[in-house]
C-alpha cells in the first residue's frame, strides 16, 4: 500500500470513480487507498457546528468521518418519526468538506446511548427476542430501513455522494451468534438500495469475529492497543482483504460517580503509529466526542462478562479525551495525531477553522420561580392511572425521565421496613409528604420503618437504559413491586414525566409559580442575560440532581457526584439578551442561592 490517497481540494473524487474492498487494500479505481476515518455522531453536535468540527477531522490529516444511526432518537413511538432527514444533512455537510462517509445504521449502535440506540418499545416487546432472526424483530426493522435507507442511498459514491461503506448491525459477536439474523441483514441491506461496500465490526476475539462477521463482507476489528496482535487475530479469520481497525479507541467515556477517564496522548499515538505501520485503515473514535443532549446518555452495567453487576450510568459529556475536544477545541492529541497523518498526506494539511465564538462575558441568574415537581408532573406528565402492581417506564409510554408511583399502606400497623424489589435506578420517597430517603439498586430499604397508615410517593429516575451486553433492553422503575416488610402493597397510582413534555415551551411556561421553594425538588425558571453570545458552559452551585434548558434546548443531566462539573452550551443555543432557563431539580435545590452560572 502507498502512503494513502491525497483527498485534495476538490473532494474524494467525481461521480463514477469506484471504491471496493480489493484483495489487499481499498481501491479507487484500482489504486490502494487508505482509509484515514474519524467518528463523529451527527446526533451528538449541533447542527450549525457540524461545518466546523467536519473541517477539524480535515484538518487533523482525515478523509473519512463515520457515524451511527440511534434509531430511538427518530422513531421515539411505533410509526412516529421525528428528523430522519438529518443524516442525509449531515451527510451533505461531509460531502462539501471533502470527507467520504462511512455509515453504521445498525439497527444497535451501543455508542453509550441509550438502550443502545434500540427504541424502548421495541425491546419492551421483544425482550432477548431483539437482535435475533425473531420474525417480528426482523419486521420492525425492516420498516424501519426502508424509512431510513432513502437517506443513505442517495448520497452513495456511486451517485456522486460520500457514501464509501455502510456497516451491518453492530459488534455483534459481543452479543449473540444469529448467522440467520446477520445474513438477513446485509441481504436488507442490498435490497433497500446500498450499493456501497458493506462491513462489520468486532473485537479481535476468536468468539466475537466468528459470531459477528459475515462471510462475503468486510470484517474489521475495534480495539485501542496492540494493533498487530489485533490484526493477527482479524487474519485468523479473514487471510485477505483491507486491514482497518474500526475502532481505535484513542480515550474513553465516564461515569457519574466516578473517576474521569483520561488517556496519554503521547501513548494514543504510538498506538495509531502502530496501526499506521501495520498499513492498515483506521477509524479514530471518538474524533470528536460531543453532547448527550436531552438525556439520551446510556449506561452500562458492572460485572465482567456478564455485565450484571452495579448499573453505571454514563455523564452528559461525550467528550471521550477525544483529539478534538467537547467545545470543538484541539487537543494535544489532535496535533500528536496531526503530525501522524501528515506523513501520509501527498499534500500539506488544510489549516484548522477558526474556533468557534465563545462567551463574550460571564452571566448567572437567579431562579425564585419555582413550580413542585407534583405540580409539573400533574400538568405535563401522562394521565395517572392505577394498577395492581406498579408500572415499568415502558408500560407508561415513558423514554426518558420521571415517574410518581403513589401508594396508600393500610392501618393501623407496626413501623415495618418499605423496600422496593426490582429498582431501577433510583427513587426519591416521601412518606405523607415528608422526605424519607433515596433508594437505589444497592439499598432499596428505607432506612427508618413506616408506620400504617401512611401514603408513600417515589419519584424513580432512569439514569440511562443499558447500551451494551446481555442486559440490553432491560426495563425502568419498579419492576418488582413495593414491600412493607414481607408484604406487597398493591392499587399504585402512577404518572410519567417524559422529558419530551418538554419540548411543548408553551406549556412550560404556563405552569403556575408557587410560593416558597428553597431546598424543594421541582421546576425553576429565570433568565440569563446574555452580552456576546458564544460556546459557554453553565455551572450549577449547589444544585443536586436533575436536567437544565435554556431556550428550550436541553442541555442533558446535571448530577452533583461529579466527575462532570459544567454543562456545554452551544454558541447556536445562546442569543443576545434575555435568554430563558427551566431548572428541573429531582433531588432537592440548594438551601440558601439559587443560582446558575454561564462562563
Amino acid at each position: 500500500m502507498d502512503g494513502g490517497y491525497n483527498v485534495g481540494d476538490d473532494g474524494l473524487g467525481a461521480r463514477g470513480d469506484s471504491f471496493r474492498v480489493g484483495a489487499d487494500d481499498f481501491e479507487l479505481d484500482g489504486r490502494p487507498v487508505r482509509l484515514l476515518s474519524g467518528a463523529l455522531h451527527y446526533f451528538r453536535v449541533h447542527e450549525q457546528q457540524w461545518g466546523h468540527r467536519l473541517a477539524m477531522l480535515r484538518a487533523m490529516g482525515l478523509n473519512c468521518v463515520e457515524t451511527y444511526v440511534p434509531w430511538n432518537l427518530h422513531e421515539p413511538r411505533p410509526g412516529e418519526l421525528h428528523d430522519i432527514t438529518a443524516l442525509g444533512r449531515f451527510l451533505d455537510a461531509a460531502h462539501e468538506a471533502g470527507l467520504w462517509a462511512i455509515v453504521r445504521p445498525g439497527p444497535y449502535i451501543c455508542a453509550e446511548w441509550d438502550n443502545g440506540g434500540l427504541p424502548y418499545w421495541l425491546t419492551a416487546e421483544l425482550g432477548t427476542r431483539a437482535r435475533t432472526r425473531d420474525a417480528t424483530y426482523l419486521a420492525h426493522v425492516e420498516r424501519w430501513f426502508a424509512r431510513l435507507l432513502p437517506q443513505v442511498v442517495s448520497r452513495q459514491h456511486d451517485r456522486g455522494g460520500p457514501v464509501i461503506m455502510v456497516q451491518v448491525e453492530n459488534e455483534y459477536g459481543s452479543y449473540g451468534s444469529d448467522q440467520v439474523y446477520l445474513r438477513h441483514l446485509a441481504d436488507l441491506l442490498r435490497a433497500h438500495g446500498i450499493t456501497a461496500e458493506l462491513c462489520t465490526s468486532d473485537g479481535p476475539e476468536d468468539h466475537m469475529l466468528t459470531g459477528g462477521s459475515v462471510p462475503g463482507v468486510l470484517a474489521t476489528v475495534n480495539f485501542g492497543s496492540q494493533a498487530r496482535d489485533g490484526f493477527a487475530a482479524l487474519r485468523r479469520h479473514r487471510p485477505k482483504g483491507p486491514l482497518m481497525c474500526m475502532e481505535f479507541w484513542c480515550g474513553w467515556f465516564d461515569h457519574w460517580g466516578a473517576e474521569p477517564v483520561v488517556r496519554d496522548p503521547q501513548d494514543a499515538a504510538d498506538a495509531l503509529r502502530e496501526i499506521l505501520d501495520c498499513g492498515a485503515s483506521v477509524n479514530i473514535y471518538m474524533a470528536h466526542g460531543g453532547t448527550n443532549f436531552a438525556g439520551w446518555a446510556g449506561a452500562n452495567r458492572a460485572g465482567g462478562a456478564l455485565h450484571d453487576g452495579r448499573l453505571q450510568p454514563d455523564v452528559t459529556s461525550y467528550d471521550y479525551d477525544a483529539p478534538i475536544d467537547e467545545h470543538g477545541r484541539p487537543t494535544e492529541k489532535f496535533w500528536l495525531f496531526r503530525a501522524l497523518f501528515a506523513a501520509h498526506s501527498d499534500t500539506p494539511l488544510p489549516a484548522p477553522p477558526p474556533p468557534p465564538a465563545t462567551l463574550a462575558a460571564p452571566a448567572s441568574a437567579r431562579l425564585t420561580d419555582w413550580v413542585p415537581l407534583d405540580a409539573v408532573a400533574d400538568t405535563l406528565g401522562t394521565p395517572e392511572t392505577e394498577h395492581a402492581v406498579p408500572p415499568t417506564f415502558e408500560d407508561l409510554d415513558v423514554d426518558r425521565g420521571l415517574v410518581r408511583y403513589t401508594l396508600d399502606l393500610p392501618g393501623p400497623r407496626e413501623p415495618y421496613p418499605l423496600s422496593v424489589r426490582g429498582l431501577r435506578d433510583q427513587a426519591v420517597v416521601y412518606v405523607d409528604g415528608v422526605r424519607a430517603g433515596l433508594l437505589t439498586e444497592d439499598a432499596p430499604t428505607l432506612p427508618e420503618p413506616v408506620a400504617g397508615p401512611a401514603r408513600v410517593t417515589l419519584w424513580t429516575e432512569s439514569l440511562g437504559r443499558v447500551n451494551y451486553g446481555p442486559r440490553v433492553g432491560e426495563s425502568k422503575g419498579i419492576t418488582g413491586g413495593v414491600l412493607h416488610e414481607r408484604q406487597y402493597a398493591h392499587g399504585v397510582r402512577a404518572v410519567g414525566l417524559p422529558l419530551g413534555a418538554f419540548d411543548d415551551a408553551a406549556a412550560v411556561r404556563a405552569l403556575t409559580a408557587s410560593g416558597t421553594c428553597r431546598g424543594r425538588p421541582g421546576l425553576y425558571r429565570g433568565t440569563l442575560d446574555v452580552r456576546g453570545a458564544g460556546d459557554a458552559t453553565l455551572e450549577l452551585p449547589g444544585w443536586g440532581r436533575g436536567f437544565v434548558w435554556l431556550n428550550g434546548f436541553c442541555l442533558g443531566r446535571y448530577w452533583a457526584v461529579g466527575p462532570q462539573k459544567g454543562l456545554y452550551v452551544p454558541g447556536p443555543v445562546l442569543r443576545e439578551g434575555a435568554n430563558e432557563v427551566w431548572v428541573l431539580e429531582v433531588e432537592g435545590a440548594p438551601g440558601e442561592e439559587l443560582e446558575v452560572r454561564l462562563g
